[in-house]
């Protein structure tokens, strides 16, 4: 069976990358569920290829607010036929490249940014030409301060996969049905869930978890035949 690995920024690093940035086209808006009586906007996917410019509504997507839950699934809707199918699109969630500030050093893969990971272009090409799969860099529109600097592109990781129910809570409460919000805490011992995981892509987020990336064996075997240094890996099981 293939392994699958947690990704994340090491807790001590050599790089001093810092970002004063934001998607282009902002985000969806929060909402507030009739149902659940929860507000919120947990969505951490960007879709940087997105190009909101001829829409009509793309003014409704730049000032970050809840919006009652009809007016959030309509803004919803009308970007769905944007983003790849089957795309999820919860409260939050961003579009367009990155516009802002760089400053600071960057390592190949950039992940202190959850929202928004990182990768040198050349990191990029490497590690596509070593097979590993489902691996899409956008062009950002970062400025940086320094004359010497990386090309940097924003990776669109996008949720796939689910936790296993054995290592949630047993008093859970399901999701509300109606907007889906799912309280409860990341597991300190999480478990993926195998049926639920992708077989076309070796990088992505977790569907229920979209600050949790994962990538496969494949993706961390590329890293480490390539000395891309700078990332936390650690592996989770699968059942």
């Amino acid at each position: 069976m293939t392994k699958f690995y947690r990704l994340r920024a090491p807790r001590n690093s050599k790089y001093t990358g810092n970002l004063s940035a934001r998607h282009k086209w902002g985000s969806l808006p929060g909402l507030r569920c009739p149902e659940c009586k929860a507000t919120w906007a947990g969505g951490m996917t960007a879709y940087p290829g997105i190009d909101l410019s001829a829409l009509a509504e793309r003014g409704e997507y730049e000032k970050p607010r809840p919006e009652p839950f009809d007016e959030f699934v309509r803004l919803r809707e009308l970007v769905r036929p944007l983003v790849p199918p089957g795309g999820q699109l919860l409260p939050g969630t961003k579009f367009g490249p990155l516009v802002g500030t760089a400053t600071g050093t960057f390592s190949p893969l950039f992940f202190h940014y959850v929202e928004m990971p990182l990768v040198h272009r050349e990191a990029l090409d490497r590690l596509q030409a070593e097979g590993v799969r489902g691996l899409l860099g956008f062009r950002t529109e970062l400025r940086f301060r320094q004359k010497n600097h990386p090309e940097l592109l924003e990776l669109e990781v996008l949720p796939h996969g689910r936790l296993h129910l054995e290592c949630t809570p047993p008093d859970r409460r399901p999701p509300c049905p109606k907007c889906g919000w799912d309280d409860f805490a990341f597991p300190e011992e999480p478990i993926l869930d195998a049926v639920s995981l992708p077989a076309h892509t070796d990088l992505f987020r977790l569907s229920d978890f979209e600050t949790v990336i994962i990538a496969t064996e494949r993706f961390v075997e590329a890293v480490r035949r390539l000395n891309l240094d700078e990332v936390d890996i650690r592996e989770v099981p699968v059942r």
